[in-house]
């Protein structure tokens, strides 16, 4: 990372994005992956979803799939937000810089 205050601000980023994957992505990454995994057993075994371990085996690992992409989304994306935030604010990015027409060889 460029400064230590964008790597900062990526470690609240991140943080904030924990907190915000325990209070909204674990309840609506189960479910829409729970959904998934329930569409794929129907169009497997049909509409009609008999009581099996395979069709349980699967709408688990949906559900699972489903918060772990959760968690990937709320935690990577809030400390990439957080990163950008802190390179934006760094006082070492604001001096001018030198152009390639400016650039003497």
């Amino acid at each position: 990372m460029k400064s230590t205050l964008a790597k900062n601000f990526s470690y609240i980023g991140a943080g904030v994005g924990l907190v915000l994957f325990a209070l909204f992505g674990l309840l609506y990454g189960s479910l829409i992956g729970g959904v998934i995994g329930l569409n794929i057993s129907g169009a497997i075994f049909g509409t009609a979803v008999e009581p099996g371990v395979i069709a349980r085996i699967i709408l688990a690992t949906g559900m699972l799939a489903g918060v772990l992409m959760a968690a990937v989304v709320c935690v990577a994306g809030s400390a990439a937000v957080g990163y950008v935030v802190g390179v934006v604010i760094d006082p070492a990015t604001w001096e001018k810089r030198e152009t390639m027409s400016e650039h003497k060889s």
